[in-house]
């Protein structure tokens, strides 16, 4: 079920429309002045992304954690 970015044509606001089906453009009226002219603008695929800044381009291993591969210091005890 698409979701498509429009721009009224008489007042020019913005606004997203979610088509349950097919795209009928009757039923498309800009939220802002009523309008019924429109034109459909090229959206960019939603896609989330976390940037996971932090300080440290990686966490410190726990604390008594030596940095060798075994245990929970080399990541595995999340694979149990």
């Amino acid at each position: 079920m698409p979701i498509y970015d429009y721009q009224c044509v008489e007042c020019g606001s913005t606004y997203d429309v979610f088509h349950k089906g097919r795209e009928v453009l009757e039923d498309i009226v800009c939220p802002s002045c009523g309008s019924l002219k429109h034109q459909r603008l090229i959206g960019l695929p939603n896609v989330g992304v976390s940037t996971g800044r932090s300080s440290t381009p990686y966490p410190s291993p726990p604390p008594g954690c030596d940095g060798g591969a075994g245990g929970c210091c080399g990541g595995s005890c999340g694979l149990n």
